[in-house]
C-alpha cells in the first residue's frame, strides 16, 4: 500500500505547496520584468520632452469613471475659486 506521508509533511501537502509558490516567485519575476519595462517607457517619454508626472497622472484619470473624474475636477475648481487660485 503506498503511503500518502511521501508528498505530506506535517499534514502539508508539499508538491501542491511547492506548485504554488513557484507559480508565485514566476509571477513576482514577470511583475519585476514589467516594472522594468514600464520605466523604460516613462524614460523615454522623459527624452523625449514629456512631463512623466503629467502622465502618471493622466493614467491615473484614464482608469477612473468619468463621472469621477467630473466630481473631481469640479470640487479642484470650487476649491481654487475658494482659495483664490
Amino acid at each position: 500500500m503506498a503511503n500518502r506521508d511521501d508528498n505530506e509533511v506535517g499534514g502539508i501537502a508539499a508538491d501542491r505547496l511547492r506548485s504554488i509558490v513557484e507559480r508565485i516567485e514566476r509571477l513576482e519575476e514577470e511583475r519585476k520584468a514589467l516594472a522594468s519595462d514600464i520605466k523604460d517607457i516613462y524614460a523615454e517619454a522623459k527624452s523625449a520632452g514629456f512631463e512623466v508626472k503629467v502622465i502618471r497622472q493622466l493614467i491615473q484619470l484614464r482608469k477612473k469613471e468619468p463621472a469621477e473624474v467630473e466630481e473631481q475636477e469640479t470640487l479642484l475648481d470650487l476649491y481654487r475659486r475658494a482659495l483664490g487660485m
